[in-house]
């Protein structure tokens, strides 16, 4: 009776029939988020229960860090493992280089469904978030994501945007809409029991902020662009909430690994503050500007815990590889990040064998463990050192004590930034050099016939007539 005693041991151990079963995944980012904005940090005015609630289910790092201050450059970090200065994504507007490894095409290539909802911003054009054509040669399919509903930067209320080129207005608050888009095509994949890989990520918080009346009304006493910043904040978390009982309601929240972050640090003059006690905000270098909320729950696999083991976007694919059982030759033999299955879940470490680089509009950083290198300018050789042990807001730089160990930081950093430098000529690719994209980066898309056309259409929307103003004023 072998086939009765699997039964039994299936219907005693349902983890064993997870072990048979890949898992599937979600990948979440918020926009312009910063470290200090969720109620598990104590915030003085925003409360976060959804997120709160993952946190208390998962694994909660209290020391993740977004691959660059930015928006493109950390979506570049989370797509390949790598450094956004090895992609060609040098900063928020340029486009990721078609020759990349991505995370969509590993997926892909292992059977998954794969989708991308919401912002987008890896096809070199700058502007707010407009809906993206079926011909865009860097859309979400040229990097594996089959499906997607997308636009090309950041997005607010009633968004148009686009399915696989086909362009749709919605009402309603933009995080809610991606989650329950994203929600119908999980569904999909699990009335198929197709495992499914999907990328949401928000236009939340990032400006101009646009909210409910509902979700602004705790935060009467604040100014009126803080008060709509927290109230799409408010919206989010509500988002996770639908996204997580979505997830039950389908029984498959147990083999589905749920991954959220931030793309960068917070915004400055937003009150109350954005990042707790970090120095600095969105565009430096500095913790303000790195490091980033971060929740890993899959409840057939993690045990709630808080994690300071040093970690970052670039460990995303790395881990996934691992944890999913895909191709190791789907993602680049040099990568920036590492998997996080051996330190986290099973050994779960509190130091990191290789430290952590960042580069980004000629700046640096590097993080090894509880030591920090700054630079303001790579390559000239003047640095700054903290001990974010003794102290996290940066405000003591040790660098004069030519301690061994900032002497190590520094020789790893100019080891790291010539091989970034190596990559950035294609040296990683088959090719050997860098196949341009073919026109100029960071161009508007306000400058391009194809969306000039839609003109007449969209002029009077709230999300796009200060831009299309502006650009017709100038001509």
């Amino acid at each position: 009776m072998p086939s009765r005693l699997l039964l039994l041991l299936l219907l005693t151990f349902p983890s064993v029939l997870f072990a048979a079963k890949q898992p599937n995944v979600i990948l979440v980012m918020a926009d312009d988020m910063g470290w200090g904005q969720t109620g598990y940090y104590g915030h003085p005015a925003l409360k976060t229960p959804h997120l709160d609630a993952m946190a208390k289910n998962g694994l909660r790092f209290d020391r993740f860090y977004a691959g660059a201050p930015n928006c493109s450059p950390t979506r570049a970090t989370v797509l390949t493992g790598r450094s956004n200065d090895r992609t060609g994504v040098l900063n928020h507007g340029y486009a990721l280089n078609l020759q990349e490894k991505t995370i969509g095409s590993a997926f892909k290539k292992a059977g998954y469904a794969t989708g991308h909802f919401g912002k987008w911003h890896l096809n070199g054009v700058t502007g707010p978030g407009a809906p993206i054509f079926k011909n865009d040669d860097h859309s979400p399919s040229a990097f594996g994501l089959d499906t997607w509903l997308s636009v090309t930067n950041f997005f607010d209320l009633n968004p148009i945007l686009s399915r696989n080129g086909k362009f749709e207005e919605h009402k309603g608050d933009s995080s809610e809409i991606v989650v329950e888009q994203a929600l119908e095509f999980i569904r999909r994949s699990a009335d198929t029991e197709k495992p499914f890989f999907t990328i949401i990520w928000y236009g939340t918080p990032h400006s101009p902020w646009m909210a409910s009346q509902a979700d602004q009304r705790p935060f009467d006493s604040l100014d009126d662009r803080s008060k709509k910043h927290y109230g799409e904040l408010v919206a989010m978390d509500r988002s996770i909430g639908t996204l997580r009982a979505g997830l039950r309601e389908l029984d498959i929240a147990d083999n589905t690994i749920l991954w959220f972050n931030g793309d960068n640090g917070g915004l400055s003059g937003i009150k109350p503050t954005t990042v707790s006690h970090l120095r600095g905000y969105k565009n430096s270098v500095y913790e303000g500007g790195l490091r980033v909320p971060a929740i890993l729950e899959w409840p057939a696999k993690i045990t709630p815990r808080v994690s300071v083991f040093p970690s970052c976007t670039m460990d995303i694919f790395p881990t996934l590889i691992e944890l999913a059982s895909l191709n190791p030759s789907s993602i680049s033999e040099l990568v920036d990040g590492l998997s996080l299955k051996g330190p986290l879940l099973d050994d779960n470490q509190d130091l990191r064998e290789e430290p952590i680089g960042f580069r980004h509009t000629n700046r640096g950083a590097m993080i090894y463990n509880n030591l920090k290198l700054v630079t303001q300018q790579v390559g000239s050789g003047k640095y700054e050192i903290y001990d974010l042990r003794k102290d996290p807001s940066e405000t003591t730089n040790i660098i004069a004590s030519k301690a061994a160990a900032h002497m190590d930081i520094i020789r790893r950093f100019e080891s790291w930034t010539a091989s970034v430098d190596s990559s950035a000529k294609g040296a990683d690719y088959p090719e050997g050099r860098v196949i341009p994209l073919g026109r100029k980066q960071q161009i508007s898309w306000l400058s391009l016939p194809q969306y000039q056309a839609y003109f007449p259409q969209w002029k009077t929307r709230p999300e796009f007539k200060p831009y299309i103003d502006r650009y017709q004023q100038k001509k």
